[in-house]
């Protein structure tokens, strides 16, 4: 299952390498590259606390089994895909097949095991995800430039299929099969998935299509009547708690103690890993003129030290502990920023770049795992599946709004300077690093406010 995890997340990342070949060839605009990347993250960050509950009722190996077939026949619909349209529509299902598969790793951990082996599995599913988060951008930056029979960006999806299928054949002997109990009485809520898709998309959408529209009128109007219909989804929701029903998030879970701050906290680290990696792949190659592998590459210390720190963060001496989260936060702005100034004036970098980038998997690793760790470690088995759902949905709705608004901040500079050459690319970049290190600052500040509680 933990196989199956890396492969979903490191499809979410490696697409962002693979993007402007993707753009060349398909001749697809700033925006639908945007689209291909953060259509993943809408139907994944929609229907994922629905795939947690489809778990709870048909069985948590059922549901993987389920939602990993789905995934693995949309890599190949995505990798066969013939234009920019297909692309997208190929990367909505794809991400609905994750929404399935992704919730029932977090479900089984929290129903297998206890107390520090709980702690201990819940590191391991954060090193994966550490792991998978940073690897896809040097896997991508391979597999495009290796160019496998001419096929260009295509292996970047069609990878999926081999790996998917072996693990469908595995998962079918060793996955438990049966419902979970008592849980499986729960209904999946429908009315309260249709208000969060459609306050998810009505943010989404204009994010993403506003800057290349020049932020005309439905844009700004979606933006509006996304709050409104996010205001009528906890509406509803906490009615049909009090009516004793079964709503997308159980009221328990957010009274959790330090769930709001841990939601917070994994909003804000995702929104900035989004948003650095899009703005920093888009600079290097359309900037730099740098190859789709030497691109990947340029990630190397964020994926060394993102993994690194995800595995032994726990290992590290118990006084430094609850530091860690607002360390990390702080550390990750300054990094941010540090990559910013290293570009400035369309040069390379130099060795103060790759400083930033080790700073940036520190800072990223730090902010992200132990709050995960931290939040799920404590809540009853029973809340899993709605707390596993929550904080996933909450870290792919940071990574959709990382792209999207970071994103097209980059994009509208962009365009605002000129012709994309190296110095007007390094000023665009160096504006987005900026707005990135603030989100990582406020942060900062979180972690600071739960440790004063």
């Amino acid at each position: 299952m933990l196989t199956a995890q890396f492969m979903a997340l490191l499809d979410v990342f490696i697409v962002n390498v693979a993007a402007p070949t993707i753009g060349s060839d398909l001749h697809a605009s700033g925006a639908d590259l945007q689209l291909v990347i953060a259509g993943y993250a809408i139907t994944y960050s929609v229907l994922l606390i629905t795939g947690a509950r489809l778990g709870d009722r048909l069985g948590h190996g059922r549901a993987h089994l389920a939602g990993l077939a789905l995934f693995t026949a949309a890599s190949l619909a995505c990798g066969l895909a013939q234009g920019a349209t297909e692309l997208i529509v190929f990367r909505l299902v794809q991400g609905a097949g994750s929404a399935v598969m992704i919730p029932q790793v977090l479900s089984l951990i929290q129903r297998t095991f206890t107390g520090e082996a709980r702690a201990r599995a819940l590191g391991a599913y954060s090193a994966v995800i550490a792991v998978g988060a940073a690897a896809g951008q040097i896997v991508g930056g391979v597999l495009v430039s290796a160019d496998l029979l001419g096929t260009g960006w295509r292996p970047v999806f069609l990878v999926n299929v081999p790996v998917g299928l072996v693990l469908l054949a595995v998962g079918r002997r060793v996955l438990p099969r049966g419902g979970a109990g008592r849980e499986a009485a729960r209904g999946l809520d429908l009315p309260g998935l249709v208000l969060l898709g459609g306050a998810v998309s009505l943010l989404a959408v204009p994010l993403v299509l506003g800057q290349e529209e020049d932020w005309p009128v439905w844009s700004r109007l979606s933006l509006a009547a996304a709050a409104v219909v996010f205001g009528l989804f906890c509406r509803y929701e906490s009615r049909l708690a009090r009516r004793g029903g079964a709503p997308l998030i159980a009221p328990r879970v957010l009274r959790h103690p330090g769930m709001g701050l841990s939601v917070f906290r994994v909003l804000a680290v995702m929104a900035v890993n989004g948003g650095f990696l899009f703005a920093v792949t888009l600079h290097v190659q359309g900037g730099l003129g740098y190859s789709a592998l030497r691109a990947g590459l340029t990630f190397a210390p964020t994926a060394v030290v993102f993994g690194l720190v995800g595995l032994t963060w726990r290992t590290w001496p118990a006084a430094g502990q609850r530091w860690l989260i607002p360390a990390g936060f702080a550390l990750l702005a300054l990094s941010v920023a540090g990559v910013g100034l290293a570009f400035h004036g369309g040069g390379g970098g130099g060795p103060l770049l790759y400083a930033a980038y080790a700073g940036v998997g520190v800072g990223l690793a730090l902010g992200f795992s132990p709050t995960l760790t931290g939040a799920l470690a404590t809540v009853r088995p029973e809340d899993a599946a709605d707390a596993g759902g929550l904080l996933m949905t909450v870290a792919q709705l940071g990574q959709l709004i990382g792209v999207a608004a970071f994103g097209t901040l980059f994009l509208n500079r962009l365009e605002s300077l000129g012709v994309p050459r190296a110095y007007t690319s390094a000023e665009a970049l160096s504006v987005c690093a900026w707005a990135l290190a603030g989100t990582a600052a406020v942060g900062a500040v979180s972690g600071l406010v739960l440790r004063r509680r």
